[in-house]
């Protein structure tokens, strides 16, 4: 019978340890001679393939998870089914809780958040739903701070609705270096309609698995824009006032990071819309650099996870 000296190993972790109990056996091991240079051979393949599979799973071990930190609000006064923030993101939170990969936390963010710039500057992705966000990130000189650091280290950022606002126009510059677009200033417009929104850019990772459709919704549009020429994609178009508007945006920042707007998310039902669920989650992933698959992301959700507000996170 042929002895392996393989199966004299222990399962350890260094490479020496295998080798130095394998190496203690001589010719008396092996009973049959012709076979001898077959046996030493498989069990130098097996070395290999041992040691490749041990790097292997280090390095696995080692791969970290892609934080999402989301941020949403307590009710700011509009009906109820509106500006649903907490109740939006979680939707969105189980949408994304079968991706690998990615680790979600969802946290009130209502100001004074003191712990607030720690937790931004320890995620990988920002998604924003709260009240005025772009008055709001500059409440805190701490907090602005801590967005360009995520941002000067490529992190992404996701906008949604009055998460892109700001009543007084002079945030709006500071929140257009991060997010690329804004709903800012006393020039700002906002209509509620029938609308049809067309795809802006199809070939875009964020836009697979969504077809043109309608939808009844409040659009923030003639939305102020980074000037970044191409880097800057429409990604969903819709006609108000008889013009053709952008109310979903990608930006490709200059810094390596990635940043994602939509100023729809005025009702809460729309969440029912597979193209909403879709959208908000291939943006996430597309801000953190993971792929897309071709025929979109599976966001299938209990209808129990569609309703409204409950309290807390």
């Amino acid at each position: 019978m042929l002895r392996c000296p393989i199966l004299k190993w222990r399962w350890l972790p260094a490479a020496a340890e295998y080798v130095a109990a394998g190496s203690h056996h001589n010719d008396s091991d092996i009973s049959i001679g012709p076979n001898k240079v077959f046996v030493n051979t498989l069990c130098s393949v097996s070395i290999v393939f041992l040691l490749a599979s041990t790097i292997t799973f280090a390095a696995d071990d080692n791969v970290k998870n892609k934080k999402v930190l989301m941020l949403s609000q307590s009710p700011d006064g509009h009906p109820p089914m509106t500006h649903e923030y907490a109740a939006g993101l979680r939707i969105m939170e189980k949408c994304l809780a079968s991706i690998s990969g990615v680790e979600v936390k969802h946290v009130n963010a209502d100001s004074p958040w003191p712990e607030g710039p720690e937790l931004i500057r320890d995620a990988d992705c920002v998604v924003m739903f709260l009240s005025e966000g772009a008055r709001w990130t500059h409440e805190d000189p701490r907090r602005i701070e801590a967005f360009a650091q995520l941002a000067a280290r490529g992190g992404g950022f996701i906008t949604l609705h009055w998460g892109m606002g700001t009543k007084e126009a002079r945030y709006i510059d500071g929140y257009l270096k991060l997010f690329g677009g804004c709903h800012g200033g006393p020039d700002r417009k906002y209509k509620v309609l029938d609308a049809d929104v067309t795809i802006g850019t199809k070939d875009h990772p964020i836009t697979r698995g969504i077809e043109n459709f309608t939808i009844h919704e409040e659009f923030y549009y003639q939305l102020k824009l980074v000037s970044a020429g191409n880097q800057l994609k429409p990604i969903l178009q819709t006609e108000i006032d008889g013009e053709i508007q952008t109310v979903a945006w990608a930006w490709q920042r200059g810094d390596g990071g990635r940043s994602f707007g939509f100023s729809g998310g005025h009702f809460h039902e729309n969440w029912s819309r597979v193209e909403y669920r879709r959208l908000m989650t291939q943006a996430v992933l597309w801000s953190l650099e993971l792929p897309v698959p071709e025929a979109g992301v599976s966001v299938d959700v209990k209808p129990e996870d569609l309703q409204g507000p409950t309290t807390g996170c």
